[in-house]
């Protein structure tokens, strides 16, 4: 556990405040533009919030923030929240469609854009009509007015609209108050022992869930350094590790596992001495094949969590004093309450209920409903057991394949798969309806490497009960990604 205790920060912008305060010449940003101390940090986000409610921004507003991760999209978002508004923050990556989509729901006053003279950042401002913004210290920055504003909202304690992948349907807005996300940030920090002598590779998209809460505001809290990457890059990855001083790195399996294969690539099968004390796997679920080959490359261990945006995010974490040479995402945050519904076999519906629950989907009442009661439980769509206290996710609730009446959980045979020499991931799908779906397992190879698909096949076979064997195994030149690293199943339905 973290040795620093910091106060009991109220709002988002606030650990940047009390550290610009204790320790100004401490470095809080470091991006491809240079470094940014806590007191240049706070300047920044103090003047975001005087530029805003000189535009007339009112509490309760929302205001959407896009940009890759840098200082500028840090500062924007903070200070957005420090004026009142309802941070809704948007990665570049979205399609036209997804960010006309959550404008026409989230009704925000404005669209700020961080850098937007470069990549898809320049796209979205050109077709928004975004006009120059000048704020002193923050760079190019954009503003376009929306044509879908509506009043304030009321509720002033919610911090940030953040709307969920989609991936099941229609993207839902996720409220998140100042509290549900500065006691994940605190706990969530404190399990990792973040500290001022931390340098945090962040790689992660700050516009997402994970990136936004465990990255950036669990190191900001504890008074540490982030390094921001604007996308996952292995090269770039791998010189921040060896000639950066990183101490920490928060990813999804998949960029550790590019990051260890790249290594491999350079002659690196163990990575030379380097400053990392904490890596840690997130995002999506992390199979033994992909935790031994990561632990082998970096020399130590890979720790795993588990969190979803409505639980802001993280719901459990490996401690670091506690090492699992198993796939276990650790034990729960200190809080938290948990329930498996409809247990069989140890294996149930996982509810949880604590102070980081959402406070529900914006203007979305029959959503919420749906999946959070009126004592707080809120059903967190997964399937789980317990060992000891230790949490094992077994797979989406909307996964679960039924085939000739068994329960099949795509994680297993994916595991399976993975383990295969040659293999670089894989995804599992159920096909058709009711108590007969077929399995289709979507197959990437690694780079280089031609895969002999009967041999793969008698590999499955062999480890696989014959009701849970792949109807089909499909080779793929690369899986659908999110940006968070995690596979785009809906996109292999589809």
């Amino acid at each position: 556990m973290s040795r620093f205790a910091p106060p009991d920060f109220n709002h988002l912008a606030a650990p940047v405040a009390w550290w610009a305060a204790h320790a100004p010449d401490q470095i809080a940003l470091v991006d491809g533009a240079g470094t940014w101390t806590y007191a240049q940090l706070n300047q920044a986000i103090i003047m975001v919030r005087n530029t805003l409610l000189s535009r007339g921004s009112q509490p309760g507003d929302r205001v959407a923030v896009l940009g890759d991760n840098g200082a500028a999209m840090v500062a924007l978002m903070l200070g957005a929240s420090l004026a009142g508004a309802w941070v809704v923050p948007l990665n570049p990556r979205l399609s036209d469609r997804e960010i006309d989509e959550i404008a026409r729901h989230a009704t925000p006053t404005c669209l700020l854009f961080a850098n937007p003279g470069t990549g898809r950042a320049r796209q979205h401002a050109e077709r928004c009509k975004a006009q120059p913004l000048t704020i002193e210290g923050l760079g190019p920055i954009a503003l376009a007015e929306t044509t879908h504003h509506a009043p304030p909202e009321p509720n002033a304690d919610v911090a940030a609209l953040i709307y969920t992948s989609g991936t099941t349907g229609r993207p839902k807005g996720v409220m998140l108050t100042h509290r549900n996300l500065m006691i994940s940030a605190r706990a969530s920090g404190a399990i990792r022992a973040i500290s001022p002598a931390d340098i945090v590779y962040s790689v992660l998209p700050i516009s997402h869930i994970l990136g936004f809460t465990g990255v950036m505001l669990g190191t900001l809290t504890y008074g540490g350094t982030i390094m921001l990457a604007p996308r996952f890059d292995p090269p770039g990855a791998l010189r921040a590790v060896l000639h950066d001083h990183v101490t920490m790195i928060i990813g999804a399996p998949s960029m550790f596992a590019l990051l260890a294969e790249y290594a491999a690539l350079q002659g690196m099968s163990v990575l030379p001495p380097h400053h990392l004390r904490l890596i840690a796997s997130a995002g999506a679920p992390l199979d033994p094949a992909v935790k031994a080959a990561v632990e082998a490359c970096f020399g130590m261990v890979l720790n795993n969590g588990y969190g979803i945006t409505e639980c802001a995010p993280t719901i459990a974490q490996t401690r670091i004093d506690q090492p699992r040479r198993d796939c276990s995402v650790g034990m729960l945050l200190p809080g938290l309450d948990a329930r498996l519904v409809g247990e069989a076999g140890g294996i149930g519906a996982l509810h949880l209920r604590g102070p980081t629950v959402m406070a529900g989907y914006y203007r979305d009442e029959a959503a919420t409903a749906a999946v959070l009661d009126a004592d707080g439980w809120f059903d967190t769509g997964d399937l789980a057991k317990f060992e000891n206290d230790h949490l094992f996710i077994v797979g989406r609730s909307k996964e679960q394949i039924i085939r000739y009446g068994f329960k099949i959980y795509p994680a297993e045979i994916e595991a399976v798969l993975n383990a295969y020499p040659g293999v670089r991931q894989s995804a599992v799908i159920g096909r058709g309806d009711g108590a007969h779906q077929d399995i289709i397992a979507f197959v990437e190879p690694a780079a280089g490497i031609t895969l002999h698909l009967p041999d793969l096949i008698d590999y499955t076979a062999n480890r696989l009960a014959d009701y849970k064997r792949p109807a089909e195994i499909r080779l793929a030149a690369a899986l659908p990604m999110g940006a968070t690293g995690k596979v785009q199943k809906a996109s292999l339905i589809a």
